[in-house]
């Protein structure tokens, strides 16, 4: 009795999808991803308006539409598609708006959307392609070439209409033991926009790490690293420096450990990576915030670790399955 041959099955070649890599792909689009994140980041604009009413209405409101039209204006330049809808740049106008005070001056808000689009996302090629935080970008622009505009901080007055240009300074400008946890968890607190509620900032992140839209890595990371280091100042000389408490609740940290630090084009791509750039981002702001000439360091701690991210990935991403050290003197 002869053996019959064993067919060979081949796979159907019109279910076969051969490219370039990702090869694994999800359901989430460009655009439900980014509106997530504005949703995420609904709690923080409302307590943002609660405290300093119309003024904060006006900032966001510039922001959005600066970033907006700069982008569009960038697409029509270069002749490219319009890439508005995608919400990239609404949650960039949004985030930059978080990033300055409830009395910034219009112009202000337009030109620090110009730069957020185009300095820190357009001259690299786009949604995708910039190395550093567009927002950050923004920030430290304007930072450097206004810095009494971006360190004067409007007095929150929660229920009244429009901020009346009474000035404050925010919880780190104080003394330690001036400061009260109560306010800063609600966000009566002088300061930008996204410096406000740490409340609502929480509540944001843990919709993030709901939907698994960042790694937790990072914020805990960034966040923990503070701790331990102004922890021990604070230890070693409580008269000079805030408490850890202090340091976490205010200054825009919570607002970069979720939002900004956790950006999937600016991040590591490991979880080891990831560990190693929130400890970065924690270890830069501390020494600044505890003995450099600025107060607040989140936004250069993100942007210097942003330059450093393809460095990180490449020294944590693992070997690809089969490889082989060359052996030294083979060709």
């Amino acid at each position: 009795m002869s053996e019959e041959t064993p067919s060979i099955r081949l796979p159907d070649p019109t279910r076969l999808v051969v490219s370039n890599s990702p090869h694994m792909r999800d359901k989430p689009t460009i655009k439900r991803i980014m509106f997530t994140v504005v949703a995420a980041m609904a709690p923080a604009c409302v307590a943002a308006v609660l405290f300093f009413g119309v003024a904060a209405v006006q900032t966001l409101l510039l922001c959005v539409l600066s970033c907006v039209f700069a982008e569009e204006g960038w697409n029509k330049l270069v002749k490219r598609s319009s890439t508005w809808k995608d919400g990239s740049a609404i949650l960039s106008g949004i985030l930059l708006g978080m990033n300055l005070n409830a009395g910034t001056p219009w112009w202000v808000c337009l030109l620090g959307g110009a730069l957020a689009m185009i300095l820190g996302k357009q001259l690299y090629g786009g949604l995708g392609y910039n190395p550093f935080n567009p927002v950050l970008v923004a920030r430290v622009g304007l930072l450097i070439g206004f810095p009494g505009i971006m360190t004067t901080w409007d007095k929150p007055a929660m229920g009244v209409m429009a901020v009346d240009g009474v000035t404050a300074a925010t919880p780190l400008g104080l003394a330690p033991g001036e400061t009260f946890v109560k306010d800063m968890l609600l966000g009566n607190v002088g300061g930008c926009l996204g410096e406000t509620s740490a409340i609502a900032l929480l509540i944001g992140g843990a919709i993030l790490l709901w939907f698994k839209l960042i790694k937790w890595e990072v914020p805990l990371a960034f966040i923990g690293t503070v701790f331990v280091i102004t922890g021990v100042a604070h230890l070693v000389n409580p008269e000079a420096f805030h408490s850890p408490f202090v340091h976490i609740l205010t200054g825009g940290l919570l607002l970069g450990a979720f939002f900004m630090a956790t950006d999937m084009v600016t991040s590591p791509m490991t979880r080891k990576g990831c560990w190693i750039f929130g400890f970065g981002c924690g270890l830069i702001t501390s020494l600044i915030r505890l003995w450099g000439a600025y107060p607040e360091g989140v936004s250069f701690a993100i942007l210097f670790m942003n330059a450093l991210t393809p460095l990180i990935d490449r020294g944590t991403t693992s070997k690809p399955f089969g490889f082989a050290t060359p052996v030294k003197g083979e060709a």
